[in-house]
């Protein structure tokens, strides 16, 4: 009873609509189509074709990639610790230093460069559609040689940050304290403070078919609440990491207490929570 019922709105919104069509030109049809923007299953197409291309480009350029967005993720940390530096010691300093977070996420995700916790959507819904060996291996291979890569950045970053000159006392001082406060949590507390930055990021990637030209505030926006919560990012973080570790301050255990419990979360806040949501609600209308 129910679908029949369905079957009749759908086929009386169908014919509503092609009636409507044909009392609007074709300039205002476009206007139409532009109005009403992308639906949930368009957006789903976009980001799962998206998907599919990545997890099939070449080994080099998915290094190269990841390799390029781990070292420009540090500048997350450079522009919040600049930032910090020069703002006065006022309660709301917080607020508006976390800007600066957003200044690497910008790089990075306008740039197209692989980011390992865009991957926990991109490459996912193309797995839900299809699951198949073809698909869990390429994402499998993406995802390990991604994560690879942005660590080996992240620590070619901290290293330039802490031994080269171009930061003064101040900057590196600040560095090391913003360093500090993400990286040094229990691990529990690292897993549960992961969770909301995977979902923002992944969220991130779910709205930017439709947001392309509000992009720069999208990403800045929700960046910027990621170091303003004092959630965990773990490329982000992986740059705080490896500037503890490289000067001294962070053992390797230190290191393994960070980075498990915050990959984890992030992979479960992006993959398990917001992609697994997202495709459900598609689903039946993919499957159709």
């Amino acid at each position: 009873m129910v679908d029949r019922t369905e079957e009749r709105i759908r086929a009386r919104e169908m014919s509503e609509e092609h009636q409507e069509r044909q009392n609007i030109d074709g300039g205002e049809e476009q206007h139409v189509q532009e109005a009403s923007g992308l639906t949930a299953r368009l957006i789903y197409e976009v980001i799962r074709r998206d998907g599919v291309e990545e997890m099939t480009r070449p080994k080099t350029s998915l290094i190269f990639s990841g390799l390029a967005a781990g070292i420009l993720i540090a500048f997350s940390v450079i522009g919040e610790a600049i930032l910090q530096v020069h703002l006065p010691a006022e309660p709301w300093r917080p607020l508006v230093e976390s800007l600066g977070y957003s200044l690497g996420f910008l790089l990075v995700i306008k740039g197209r460069m692989q980011l390992f916790t865009e991957n926990t959507i991109t490459t996912v819904l193309p797995l839900m559609s299809q699951p198949c060996r073809e698909y869990m291996y390429l994402t499998a291979r993406l995802w390990i040689m991604v994560l690879v890569a942005n660590v080996v950045g992240a620590f070619i970053a901290g290293t330039f940050m802490f031994y080269t000159p171009v930061f003064g006392p101040e900057v590196k001082g600040a560095i090391q304290a913003i360093s500090e406060h993400a990286v040094l949590h229990p691990p529990i507390e690292g897993f549960f403070l992961a969770l909301p930055a995977g979902v923002l990021i992944a969220a991130i990637v779910w709205m930017l078919p439709t947001s392309q030209s509000n992009a720069f505030l999208v990403i800045t926006v929700f960046t910027w609440l990621i170091a303003a919560g004092g959630f965990t990012h773990i490329i982000a973080g992986s740059v705080e990491m490896a500037y503890m570790v490289v000067n001294g301050t962070l053992g390797f255990m230190g290191a393994l207490n960070f980075f498990v419990p915050v990959l984890i979360g992030n992979v479960v806040g992006g993959t398990a929570v917001f992609t697994l949501l997202t495709w459900a609600q598609v689903a039946a209308e993919v499957e159709e």
